[in-house]
């Protein structure tokens, strides 16, 4: 596995270099007047196309030395997993190209790529973990495809609002996928284990650029691929092994999830429409209200060190939920009650950067 790593990394690591050099003028043309925007100057948004790549040559790599290394990925589930990616983040790496699809269209794509994972991989949510639920869906198969579909729809989405600052959502990819490689080795997955090897290895060839130093950003496409392949192998993780709980991969995923439906619901109480964006999201709040400004000659370095302060809250933030989801995954009461900890923790500490409330020793 150590191979398919190494080789994930540097083909991403190279493929990032190459969209910096080349898309740099392009970056030019994006909008600078989008609420969302927190940083200077002119940074290509198509990391996506490096993950993609180092994904793709690593998953081929998988399959080609099956027998060498001992990660069972056949053609058919390689062929199945590239299929599914391809209409989420080629429609993604179009938006970031040329800011011109329209998100009707992008949630279309995102909607055709769970359809297409839940057909070819057999995708289903088999239990939540939850006695009269999961007798429902033993007597409704259709109820636990539904879900599954529905989950690789809105993840991407949810990847996409917190990748609002370097090194963010690529270090949350890494940690999620890293907690899931850890437990499907625990299962004897090599299969599974090695496809998201490959994405925590080709997260971390795109992040190589992003963080601290922000010379090129995921983008849509690159939001999109996270999204998508941890949606889909944490319902396969879940799915192949009984002892897993439904819940582990609901508290790996807790952040963005939540991110997501608090703030539907925090622009629906505002009359607002969900699909407009804002700056009101908690890393934004962190990132004006507790990230303590830098005193420099120059505006641009000024915002990027504060840029870069900002990720790392998250992901302390991030870490409260991995950890116990590592040494608990088998229990879902206890993943259930650190879910509902998460929640509480999240709107009060919403609440109280809103009210300027914040400690003062968070702010140091």
């Amino acid at each position: 596995m150590v191979f398919l790593l190494c080789l994930s990394f540097a083909v991403s690591l190279v493929s990032a270099v190459l969209v910096i050099r080349m898309a740099h003028d392009h970056a030019a043309a994006y909008d600078t007047a989008k609420p969302q925007r927190f940083h200077a100057g002119h940074v290509p948004r198509l990391g996506g196309v490096g993950i993609l790549a180092g994904l793709l040559i690593g998953w081929t790599a998988a399959v080609l030395t099956v027998g060498r290394f001992q990660v069972p990925v056949t053609w058919q589930m390689a062929l199945a997993l590239a299929a599914m990616l391809l209409p989420a983040v080629v429609g993604g790496i179009y938006e970031d190209m040329t800011q011109r699809l329209a998100v009707r269209y992008r949630l279309l794509l995102t909607a055709l790529s769970a359809a297409l994972a839940c057909t070819l991989l057999g995708l289903s949510v088999p239990r939540l973990g939850i006695p009269g639920v999961d007798s429902l869906l033993a007597v409704v198969p259709g109820l636990g495809i539904a879900l599954a579909f529905l989950a690789i729809c809105g993840l991407p989405h949810a990847f996409n609002i917190i990748d609002g600052y370097n090194g963010l959502a690529g270090t949350v990819t890494i940690l999620i996928s890293l907690s899931i490689v850890y437990v499907a080795l625990q299962l004897g997955d090599r299969q599974l284990a090695g496809i998201v090897l490959c994405l925590a290895a080709a997260t971390a060839g795109f992040l190589y650029w992003n963080y601290p130093r922000g010379l090129i950003f995921a983008g849509d496409g690159g939001a999109y691929l996270w999204g998508v392949v941890i949606a889909a192998t944490s319902i396969l993780l879940v799915q192949r092994h009984e002892s897993v709980s439904p819940w582990f991969p609901m508290l790996l995923l807790i952040y963005p999830v939540w991110e997501t439906v608090f703030s539907i619901y925090r622009k629906l109480a505002r009359g607002g429409s969900p699909g407009v964006a804002d700056a009101l999201h908690f890393h934004q709040l962190i990132f004006r209200r507790i990230v303590r400004g830098v005193f420099h000659d120059d505006a641009s370095r000024r915002m990027l060190i504060r840029n870069n302060r900002t990720s790392p809250y998250l992901w302390s933030f991030t870490l409260m939920t991995v950890v116990p989801a590592v040494l608990f995954w088998r229990d879902t009461s206890i993943l259930m009650l650190f879910c509902a900890l998460f929640v509480v923790s999240y709107v009060s500490f919403y609440v109280a950067i809103v009210r300027f409330k914040v400690p003062k020793w968070l702010r140091r």
